[in-house]
This record gives C-alpha cells, structure tokens and sequence, in this order.
C-alpha cells in the first residue's frame, strides 16, 4: 500500500481505476495526487494501450531505450498496477471484490461494453451503494452517437474547436488545425475529477453514490467559452484567426527582429502605455485605437502597422521595454526554454521520481499548490502488474498459493 509521509486531501478514498489511454488515468492521477489510493486494473501481458504508444520511450538507468512509451507516465504516476483478465469469470469476480471495497471505480469502455461483464454501475452498486462509478465515453450514455468510439482528434474537429484553430484559408498554412495536445481528453479528465470530488461530497452528506456520465464531445462543446457565445449571441460562426483574439485588439504574436513575441493588451489603459512605450502615444486619444471596440473594428491596420515597429527590435528588447512599463507581453518558448524558464523552475513544475526499473524518472508536476494538503509524489508511475500481489493479498487475502494457480490459468 502507497503510505504518504502525510496524509493528502483524499487520503481516506481508494479508487478502481479501469481506464486506459488518457481521460481515465488523467482524472486518476489528480485523484492520487490528493491523497488517494489508486489501483490501475491492466491487462495482463499488455497494459494501459499507450505502454506501447511510442517512440519515444522511457530511458533506463544507463541511457538506453526501453520497451514503455514515454506517454505512459504523463497520466499514472501515484498508482499501483495490477493485472486482471477481467473477460473471464474469475477476472470478473476479483474486480468485483475489489469494487466492493472501493469508493470511486472509473471506467472509459464503450457504452455497455462492461454490462456483458457485470461490471457496469448497475451490477455493481448492490455490493457497494456508496460506490461513486464514473463513466467516460466518446459521447456519452444516451444520444445517436453514443454506442460510437471517440478519440480525442475526432472530438476537436466534430465539437467545432478545429473550425477557428489555425490560420485562415489564404495564409500560408491556412485550414483547420487541432490543439497540440489532446484537450478534448485532458478536459475531460480535469471534468472527471471534479465530478468525482463533488460525489463524494454529495456521498458524505447522505451516504449515497451514483453515477457520472462524461462524454468527451460533451465536454468539447461545454469548453467553447467566449466563442460559443459569441455565436450564440450574433448567429456568425467564428473564423480562424491564426493567434489573434476574436474579442480583444491587440491580442497576438508580432514579428521581431529574431523571431516572434506575444502581446496580450487586456484594457484601455495598456494600450496607452504600449502606445507611448513605442513613440506613438497620439495612438492613445485616436478615436480609432483609442478604445477596445475601434481596435476590433480597426484590427488589420492596426496590426499591419504595429508589426512594422515590432520588426526593429529583438524579441528580448521588446520584452524589457514593455515589462517596464507595465504592458503584458512574452516570448514563444519551446520545451527547451520552458522547463529551463526561471519562473517554471522556481515553481518546481519538473520533477523526478525513483522507479524501480528506470532510476530517476523525470515527470511534470501538478501545478496545485495547497496550504494544509499538499500534492504529493509518492510512487513512479509502475510497471506493468508491479503491485498484484500485493494489492490482492491485502485486500482480498488471497495468498502466494492462489495467485500462482491465477498466474497458470492467466487470469492475473
């Protein structure tokens, strides 16, 4: 059993992690990351799909390319992992036992695809009513789609985020482009384990669990924000505006003399000093700059002449000259830059963790700071069944004697 030095937020909750891929283990993570105890469900032989997702793969101790993809430990760390064929009867009744002893179970098979099994919420909340069992699908329970796979990609073109990301059509690399990670999953893990924390206080006030039905297509549309409503509110679909900002002028990268920057003016009174802070400080009272409303009007002449003051400078002098003034402005780092980036370092957002195959293994933190409750590492995303016989025999008593026939019969 994972022991934290001190007890976490959740350090009195288990969690039957049943998902693989991304959205599951991502809403699992943070949930072990609070405190909780986490038991990832494998499949023997094989594991979680994204072991194999790679090149790249996790470096051993001497340098040296191993067999598990680098994807893994984004979404699994803070967990033990046990393998269980849970298509067979036996498979079934150990996760059974183990739900029973449970309080969350999370799951992202197929809608139905865990009925076959009794191992949906249904045949699961008469061994455990407080059971809080969240599902996560492509599209949710109900609906036309619902019986449809989801993939993450699929799920930024058809909720509408691919329609306004990326150039327009007519600039060099203009089209529909998705998000260079996969949102749609992540927020639906971020969705996921905010759901499950206000079940279980839900649960601590009446002593009932239920169930949570996430879709990622749900959730895709429930993150379109301002654009959302901008649409609803004009009946004009968005555009693709490349890096600028539908509602907010200027709000962009810009051209420097080596490279780019970002600006990212929120009020009036920002403009006026960018305004000065470049020689132009009459732009402040033109009634064509002078306020947020005229600069959306005014976009591209704005923007074309400012590019052309951005352009006399490098990036770093820019950035000094308007920091100084108070005007929100940055770089456009890689990875390199980033986890090299003082502030990122004074905030610890890298971290390594000790695995027992792979020595120390680098990870990105959680970006929660709590007070009285805070994050905690306290185990390497595992190895593939690393903790089966531990996990079985503690909470299930079955000894060295009956796991072995489970090995023979490959059930585990």
């Amino acid at each position: 059993m994972i022991n934290p030095a001190a007890p976490g937020a959740l350090s009195h909750i288990r969690v039957l992690d049943l998902s693989r891929i991304l959205a599951g283990p991502w809403a699992a993570q943070m949930l072990g990351d609070f405190g909780a105890e986490i038991i990832k469900v494998e499949r023997p032989g094989v594991g979680d799909d994204t072991r194999g997702w790679g090149p790249p793969y996790v470096k051993d101790a001497k340098g040296n390319d191993t067999t598990d993809s680098t994807y893994y430990p984004s979404a699994n760390r803070n967990k033990e992992s046990i393998t269980i064929d849970f298509t067979r009867p036996e498979g079934q009744k150990l996760i059974r036992e183990l739900a029973a002893k449970c309080d969350v179970v999370i799951e992202n098979f197929k809608v139905g695809g865990l009925k076959k099994y009794g191992l949906d919420y249904d045949s699961l909340k008469p061994l455990n009513p407080r059971l809080i069992y969240c599902s996560i699908t492509g599209f949710g329970q109900t609906g036309p789609y619902a019986a449809r796979a989801g993939y993450d990609f699929l799920i930024q073109g058809l909720g509408g985020l691919m329609s306004f990301t990326g150039h327009a059509d007519g600039e060099p690399g203009g089209g529909p482009m998705k998000v260079g990670v996969a949102l749609a999953d992540i927020m639906t893990g971020m969705y996921a384990s905010t759901a499950i924390l206000a079940a279980l206080t839900h649960r601590a006030e009446t002593g009932v669990g239920q169930h949570i039905d996430l879709g990622l297509l749900d959730v895709q549309v429930g993150v379109l924000s301002n654009q959302a409503m901008n649409y609803l509110h004009t009946g004009k679909l968005p555009k693709r505006m490349g890096n600028a900002h539908p509602n907010v002028v200027p709000y962009q990268d810009f051209p420097t003399k080596d490279g780019y920057m970002i600006l990212a003016l929120g009020n009036d009174g920002q403009f006026a000093r960018l305004a000065k802070a470049i020689g132009i400080p009459e732009w402040a009272d033109d009634p064509d700059y002078s306020t947020n409303a005229q600069r959306v009007i005014n976009r591209e002449v704005l923007i074309s002449r400012m590019s052309e003051i951005t352009r006399t400078r490098t990036t770093d002098e820019w950035i000094e000259l308007f920091e100084s003034v108070g005007v929100p402005c940055g770089p456009i780092n890689d990875l390199e830059q980033v986890f090299n980036d003082p502030q990122v370092v004074a905030r610890k957002m890298q971290i390594e963790m000790r695995h027992p195959k792979y020595g120390d293994m680098p990870l990105v933190a959680n970006p929660i700071r709590f007070s009285e409750t805070p994050v905690q590492y306290r185990s390497a995303p595992p190895a593939l069944g690393e903790h089966t016989a531990e996990v079985l025999n503690r909470l299930l008593d079955i000894d060295a004697e009956q796991l072995d026939q489970m090995h023979k019969d490959k059930i585990v």
